[in-house]
């Protein structure tokens, strides 16, 4: 079944992911840039279309789409941020199997754990955006 996304909804995630990408990382780090804030935003309107258009019961195949998804978004932002702006947000380059130091292979891991609650999440949204006719 193909959804119709409306604007508010997907206004609806970006805020989502916004919110709590920042939070997180606040958690975890102690603080964030506002290119994160806008990161996750991207990052979660990029889940929920995924999420959307994805065949039933492969959760598996879009934690793999969900988790690569984010770290290419990782890895334009970095470059953008840190490599040509200097603005030195993050730093992996201690991290194994870095990139550049801007994106590695734990922490796509990690996004791809990560996944899992958010299109949890998603599904439920979608439910409600999308109330069954």
């Amino acid at each position: 079944m193909k959804l119709h996304h409306k604007p508010y909804e997907l206004c609806w995630f970006f805020l989502l992911g916004a919110f709590t990408y920042s939070l997180l990382e606040i958690v975890c780090r102690g603080y964030t840039h506002w290119t994160m804030t806008l990161t996750g935003g991207a990052a979660a309107v990029g889940l929920y279309l995924i999420r959307a258009a994805a065949p039933p019961k492969t959760r598996l195949l879009q934690c793999l789409c969900g988790a690569l998804l984010i770290t290419a978004l990782e890895f334009t932002v970095g470059v953008a941020d840190n490599l040509v702006m200097g603005w030195n947000v993050w730093d992996y380059s201690d991290m194994p199997l870095n990139l550049y130091g801007q994106i590695c292979l734990p922490f796509t891991g990690l996004w791809f754990l990560l996944c899992i609650p958010a299109f949890g999440i998603c599904r439920i949204a979608e439910r409600r955006f999308h109330p069954a006719g």
